[in-house]
């Protein structure tokens, strides 16, 4: 196992390989830590204390995790309607909060929630449905956009101030928050370049707000220390479900650890609650919140939770094990933008695990629709 390794092989991946990156694996020996190329354009060197926008790593690291507690401490229920607690979400009736984790309440997977003028809350809600209740699983933003309100209203608090009371600071997690993050932290992305295609051309989901609504005021310079998703930085404040937090390498590897060993932190969560959280069902590969995979670690088969974000990030956690691995690359700000498109996240996840899990196969448990 070598995290050094699986930086070489993360920035030697040509023209299209991210500016930089943090890889790093934790296990009963200890953790094992690596960074190299540059935080932005400037030339700013990535170390192992870079902070990185984790994209949609905030639906696991944050929200699941956060809910996860509040079950754990019996103030809500996985299998609690949504109803109870937003009566006037756009969920079918019988929806509950596991629908919502599975990814399969029948919500549409994204819109330009910032493209509606007022409450981006009252646009959720709004929002006809795109598919029926529990029919397949389709990975959906605005579900998790409704968990993040769900984990405010239970918990009496801002849901930053929630993930911070429940998740974070009992676990010493000094880097880890939403934003704006202060220096040392990698740039993102230049621009809203993305999403501004996604409206511009209906792809991969169309758009449902009227083409007069999108004369919109889009980012055009470099993104560092705010949120790089749009419906968390226009609409949300910085502050959502889906998408929004900050973290290192060291303390997205330490709350693996916690999540692995849950009979080590019975304060923070119970163990059956956990098991609920990553059992399987009734989608391979997905848990509740977190995806999953089979992988090879020292030549034997382990199953592993994880999950990616789009700007270039991943956490996973093999819990028979008791590992966690995490990757953090500015994807979007590849190596000559100008001549390749950027690497998939679940690319650079799986160039870097054979490097960090000390073997050269995995296998994916999953359907694959990957940020």
């Amino acid at each position: 196992m070598s995290a050094d390794r699986a930086v070489e092989a993360l920035l030697s991946a040509g023209t299209a390989a991210p500016a930089g990156a943090v890889v790093g694996i934790l296990t009963s020996e200890g953790r094992d830590l690596a960074a190299g190329g540059r935080a932005d354009t400037a030339g700013t060197a990535v170390t192992v204390d870079t902070a990185f926008d984790v994209a949609s790593v905030t639906k696991v690291a944050a929200t699941t995790t956060a809910l996860l507690a509040l079950v754990s401490r019996g103030d809500a229920s996985f299998d609690d309607p949504v109803a109870r607690y937003l009566p006037d979400s756009p969920c079918a009736p019988g929806t509950t909060l596991r629908h919502l984790l599975q990814h399969r309440a029948g919500l549409w997977e994204w819109q330009p929630l910032y493209l509606t003028p007022g409450d981006p809350a009252a646009a959720i809600d709004a929002l006809p449905l795109r598919y029926l209740l529990d029919d397949a699983r389709h990975y959906s933003d605005l579900g998790f956009l409704l968990l993040g309100r769900i984990v405010s209203i239970v918990a009496d608090a801002p849901l930053d101030a929630a993930v911070r009371e429940l998740v974070t600071a009992p676990l010493g997690l000094r880097r880890t928050g939403y934003g704006p993050v202060a220096a040392p932290v990698a740039s993102s992305a230049i621009g809203d370049a993305a999403e501004r295609r996604m409206v511009a051309t209906g792809e991969p989901y169309p758009v449902l707000s009227p083409a007069s609504s999108r004369d919109f005021a889009w980012r055009d310079g470099e993104i560092a220390g705010t949120a790089n998703d749009g419906n968390c930085f226009h609409a949300f404040g910085g502050v959502a479900g889906h998408a929004g937090l900050f973290s290192t390498a060291d303390d997205l590897l330490t709350l693996g650890a916690a999540l692995a060993a849950p009979e080590a932190h019975t304060d923070l969560w119970h163990p059956h609650a956990v098991a609920d959280l990553f059992r399987d069902g009734p989608d391979a590969g997905q848990a509740l919140g977190w995806r999953s995979r089979t992988v090879a670690l020292d030549g034997r088969e382990e199953r592993m939770l994880w999950h990616p974000g789009f700007t270039g990030c991943a956490l996973g956690i093999l819990p028979a094990a008791g590992t966690a691995v995490v990757v953090l690359s500015n994807r979007l700000l590849a190596a000559e933008p100008a001549t390749a498109a950027p690497l998939t996240t679940e690319a650079l996840w799986l160039t870097a695990l054979p490097e960090l899990l000390g073997d050269q196969t995995s296998r994916d448990t999953e359907g694959t629709r990957t940020p």
